[in-house]
């Protein structure tokens, strides 16, 4: 997402969102852009029954994907094979969106009594910072459910950890390389830094564990440094994942690193900063009730479910935290998504949109 060369409407989701807006204006209902950041609107449609609405609901599905680095199938080719489609985003989440358009279409269409008020909500950067769904809550939209779409299996994910970011940059004095001794070596510095995290890493997971959850993790995913090797470098950075539970906040573990390092007896500074809004983590307390009603849904479609935690972070931990109860459902395996032949199994489909369209009329 770093990339300058790319035209804002090939880069971000501009594309995806004028096809989901005519979709949507084809219904004939209630549709408006939200923009999030230039070239990048959230798109909110809503369905209102005939009758009075015994309760509202949201589905949210983003519209971006990761990159198509590395991938060995063509990424947007939607090739069929064996009951796959294959693609990158056909897991995640463009099935869980288009599932989540087939059921409210349907509501539009067949107007049945007794059915539920619902908002479908297109957000974008949930890979990246989580920007969209931040502004579609701060903007009010609210409902008395909602249902968050990410490759489940058809299952119900209740809690999911959290996750903060953040690069720690060490600073030098740049000189030639013939003359080391002129300068000040910023990679040296981090390295110091970084033989500190094996064991801080071990401290973190050593912390009380959520009995759902289970144990905080921290892990340093890359590290960048110098300009050329007849420089001593006066800069070095890496960036830090830290999985949060549900109490902590990206500050608490921030501060938590900090009094670490900062106990290490360094005799020289390092910075840490935040690179983008923590996606917080998920409780199961807020949705008892909501899985109560959705599990039965799935149950008269596919006959069973199961209510489970997952690892990663999703838009519905921001929901919750605006007091929506809220949980995560969609086909798909998420151990296809963001793979080098991503794929999506194509019978899940219909029984998904079917127990969307069930829950929303109250079945």
């Amino acid at each position: 997402m770093g990339r300058t060369d790319i035209p804002t409407e090939i880069l971000y989701e501009s594309r995806v969102t004028a096809f989901l807006e005519e979709q949507l204006k084809t219904l004939g209902c209630e549709v408006r852009r939200q923009t999030v950041r230039p070239g990048r609107d959230n798109l909110i449609a809503k369905y209102t029954p005939p009758s009075p609405a015994p309760f509202s609901v949201m589905f949210e599905a983003h519209q971006d994907t990761v990159p198509v680095d590395a991938m060995i199938v063509e990424p947007f080719g939607a090739k069929i094979e064996d009951g796959k489609m294959y693609g990158r985003g056909s897991c995640d989440v463009k099935a869980g969106g288009a599932v989540m358009l087939t059921a409210f279409a349907r509501l539009i269409k067949e107007k049945p009594a007794g059915s539920a008020a619902v908002t479908l909500a297109y957000t974008v950067d949930e890979e990246h910072t989580f920007l969209g769904v931040q502004e579609l809550l701060k903007s009010g939209v609210r409902a008395d459910y909602a249902i968050v779409a990410e490759p489940t299996l058809l299952n119900i994910v209740n809690a999911h950890k959290g996750v903060v970011r953040w690069v720690l940059e060490t600073t030098g004095r740049a000189c030639h390389s013939s003359r080391p001794q002129d300068g000040v070596n910023a990679i040296y510095r981090m390295a110091r830094v970084i033989s500190e995290f094996p064991g801080y890493a071990e401290k973190v997971r050593d912390l009380p564990a959520d009995p759902v959850l289970g144990p905080r993790t921290i892990s340093v995913g890359r590290i960048t440094g110098g300009v050329s090797p007849n420089t001593v470098p006066d800069v070095c950075r890496i960036d830090i994942d830290r999985r949060l539970l549900p109490g902590e906040t990206s500050d608490s573990a921030a501060a938590h690193l900090s009094d670490y390092l900062n106990g290490r007896g360094f005799d020289f500074p390092f910075t840490l900063t935040q690179t983008h809004a923590a996606c917080p983590p998920l409780s199961p307390a807020l949705s008892g009730e909501l899985v109560k009603r959705f599990g039965a849904a799935i149950d008269s479609v596919v006959g069973k479910h199961t209510v489970h935690p997952v690892p990663f972070g999703t838009d519905a931990s921001t929901v919750a935290n605006a007091g929506v109860p809220v949980v995560v459902f969609g086909p798909g395996d998420i151990a296809q998504a963001h793979t080098k032949d991503e794929w999506i199994d194509l019978a899940q489909l219909e029984p998904a949109a079917e127990i969307l369209f069930r829950f929303a009329c109250g079945k």
